[in-house]
């Protein structure tokens, strides 16, 4: 779609949209322009002034520029942790509720274990006073 500026042989002037130029050329040529004032279908093309950016398109622009660093630091923030955590951590697997309990009754011995819960897991877990958390993983095997 574009959007011309038009002027009637009265000096009225309107917009007007079509598909494309081609179209505007061909309903001008045929007559089925008309001024909406007064009707006349003696309708061109008036002088446009271009779309300029505007301070607050900028202010828009620099938002979501701003945006878009913010996630890419914290995806990078995501991927140090989890390089940390594997680093210096065991990985337990399914079996991370039953190991967390282990160690935090002195049952296993003491490390810095990773692996999955379900939300019920986890909450029981919190609920008997083991620390915890969450982390959002991003899983390399899921990536195209």
């Amino acid at each position: 779609m574009i959007l011309f500026q038009l002027k009637c042989e009265h000096d009225h002037e309107f917009e007007g949209w079509f598909k494309d130029g081609a179209t505007y050329d061909a309903q001008a040529a045929s007559g089925d322009l008309s001024c909406p004032v007064c009707g006349t279908s003696s309708v061109g093309k008036a002088l446009m002034a271009p779309r300029l950016r505007t301070s607050r398109q900028k202010e828009v622009a620099a938002e979501k520029q701003q945006q878009k660093a913010i996630v890419e630091a914290t995806k990078a923030a995501i991927a140090e942790i989890r390089k940390q955590v594997e680093t210096n951590c065991e990985h337990v697997g399914s079996k991370f509720a039953e190991e967390a309990r282990k160690i935090h009754y002195g049952e296993a011995k003491k490390r810095g274990i990773y692996g999955e819960a379900s939300v019920k897991e986890t909450a029981e877990l919190v609920e008997e006073g083991i620390d915890v958390h969450a982390l959002p993983w991003d899983d390399q095997k899921k990536k195209n």
